[in-house]
Order: structure tokens, then C-alpha cells, then sequence
């Protein structure tokens, strides 16, 4: 269920995971959830990151898009740009997430884009726009992370 393609990272970004051996493709993806719902990252910094997702395998028992399937994107969105903002140093934690839903969609594919509302040392907000193929407004979330320290390898 949806194509896997590689997101697109500003160049410092890839070249500051490069250096620490870090995989930013398996690192940012939608993880296992986000992938057994057919969702694609296109597009990745911590000043915009966007994704896709078909409506198609995700929808509530009247056709329509799930909830629970918006706010899963919503978050993999606003979780992958909590942790751009918060560099390799930090791990960004969900904490808060809120969803509107506006209308409802039977088919074709969902596209959500985040933007960062707050970028601070310890937390980050994203509010996460999700569209249908109209461009008409789905669903709008907001999503606060912690940052918190990332775990440190040990001293060889």
C-alpha cells in the first residue's frame, strides 16, 4: 500500500546525520504504522515537511477517511519536524496532539503539511494542514513534542 520514496532534505541537514552514520531516509519515515497506512514523507525540513496518504485501506466503517488515519499523518508529520528542529542531540515525544476534522473524504489521497506554530529548546508545535486532491481542507491538527536529550553512545 503506497509507493516508499526517499524525502528530500536541505543539505546540512543530510550532512550532519551523514557524518554521525544515520540512515535519514529510515530515520524519518512514517515507521511501521505510517507504513502499513500508505504513508509517504515528500518533503522534509523543520520548516515544512509534507506527506501523503491514500484514503483508500483507511477509512471508518461509513467509507469515509478515518480520524484516527488524519491524525496518525498529523503526527509522523509534526514528529518529523520536531525532531529536524531539535537536531541529532534531541528526541522529540509527542505530548499533545488535536485534530478538527472538516469533511469527510471516500477516495483518492490526502495530503498533510506541517509548519512549525513554536520552536523552542524543550518543545516544538506543528500545525499540520491536511487536504484532499481539491485542495479543500480535511482536517487541521496542531502537535506539541517534548525534545528531549537523545540518548548518548557510549565512550569506546
Amino acid at each position: 500500500m503506497g509507493e516508499h520514496t526517499a524525502p528530500k532534505f536541505p543539505q546540512e541537514i543530510i550532512d550532519e546525520y551523514a557524518a554521525l552514520g544515520v540512515d535519514l531516509p529510515a530515520l524519518f519515515s512514517a515507521g511501521h504504522l505510517g507504513e502499513r497506512m500508505g504513508v509517504t514523507i515528500v518533503e522534509a525540513s523543520a520548516d515544512r515537511v509534507v506527506g501523503t496518504m491514500p484514503v483508500e485501506g483507511n477509512t471508518q466503517p461509513y467509507g469515509l477517511l478515518h480520524g484516527g488515519a488524519s491524525a496518525v499523518l498529523a503526527e509522523t508529520l509534526g514528529s518529523i519536524g520536531s525532531m529536524l528542529h531539535g537536531g541529532v542531540t534531541k528526541l522529540a515525544v509527542g505530548v499533545d496532539l488535536n485534530c478538527t476534522h472538516h469533511r469527510g473524504v471516500r477516495s483518492g489521497l490526502v495530503t498533510g503539511v506541517a509548519t512549525p506554530v513554536h520552536r523552542g529548546r524543550s518543545t516544538a508545535t506543528y500545525e499540520i494542514a491536511i487536504t484532499d486532491e481539491q485542495d479543500k481542507r480535511v482536517c487541521t491538527a496542531r502537535l506539541t513534542c517534548m525534545l528531549r536529550d537523545a540518548p548518548r553512545p557510549d565512550a569506546a
